[in-house]
């Protein structure tokens, strides 16, 4: 038996799940079984709070974050999940056919794939959808809008900026739960304002923060050996970088040293 399988079941039997049947009212779709498998996955089935996932790819935020948003449907507190991109990343959605909407529509097969595993059918994204259970947007199409009685998932959002992070929050209405997900890591903005962004919402104390490491990677072995080896050469540039920088100071002291010796040497002769 797998490390990975003993870990499973311990925390399958301290989460203690109650098997009830989970239908997704108006589609009549049964929602699968999912267990976490990680500790801090488990942390995020706990929470009755809003949410900020955090991490490393490949540890299942997004699959776990649409799991808890469509558990919370299955159970009537919620009426949809609402999921927003940013549509940054897209440097070339400009060389894209058809309309914004139609181009921002490439971000929505991850979504499509969790969705029809979690119901088991391959339908299910597009129906869920039809029926206004699912609704996906980029933020540039968040603005003068009211989001009420969902589940809002924000995914990928080390790409979003501050703004457009602090646009998202303000349409907020009643009965919405929030879930954060994304990597600060792999920002493909810099200087985007994210980190700040964050410290409003601790200091709102309505947001679980839960980071994930390399350790609560789920998705394959593959993945897991790259993320250390990737994150080790990390380590080394930064150690080479520090290196240089205190090489770089001592030198420019000891020249300042011998600078001000000479300049004595001279005052004195």
């Amino acid at each position: 038996m797998s490390t990975q399988t003993r870990n499973s079941k311990t925390l399958e039997e301290k989460y203690n799940m109650a098997k009830r049947r989970k239908t997704l009212a108006g589609v009549n779709f049964d929602l699968r079984e999912i267990e976490p498998l990680t500790r801090n996955q488990l942390t995020a089935f706990e929470s009755s709070k809003n949410l900020v996932l955090h991490g490393l790819a490949g540890t299942g935020k997004t699959f776990i974050s649409s799991y808890l948003a469509f558990d919370d449907m299955t159970k009537g507190e919620y009426q949809k999940l609402v999921i927003i991109r940013s549509a940054v990343p897209t440097r070339d959605i400009g060389f894209l056919p058809g309309t914004e909407k139609e181009k921002a529509s490439v971000y929505e097969e991850p979504y499509k794939d969790i969705a029809n595993d979690l119901f088991g059918r391959g339908d299910a994204y597009e129906i869920l959808k039809q029926k206004n259970l699912v609704e996906f947007m980029t933020t540039s199409f968040i603005r003068g809008i009211t989001l009420r009685d969902a589940v809002i998932l924000i995914d990928e959002c080390q790409n979003m900026s501050f703004h457009e992070l602090d646009s998202i929050i303000t349409r907020m209405g009643e009965n919405t739960r929030v879930i954060f997900c994304g990597d600060f890591r792999q920002a493909d903005l810099k200087g985007n304002g994210i980190r700040d962004f964050f410290q409003v919402l601790k200091r709102m104390g309505l947001f679980d923060f839960i980071e994930y490491e390399v350790e609560d990677i789920v998705r394959s072995d593959f993945v897991k050996t790259y993320i250390i080896a990737k994150n080790e050469r990390e380590r080394r540039r930064q150690s080479e970088a520090t290196e240089f920088i205190w090489n770089a100071v001592l030198i420019s002291k000891r020249r300042s040293i011998e600078s001000l010796h000479i300049q004595f040497l001279r005052t004195t002769l």
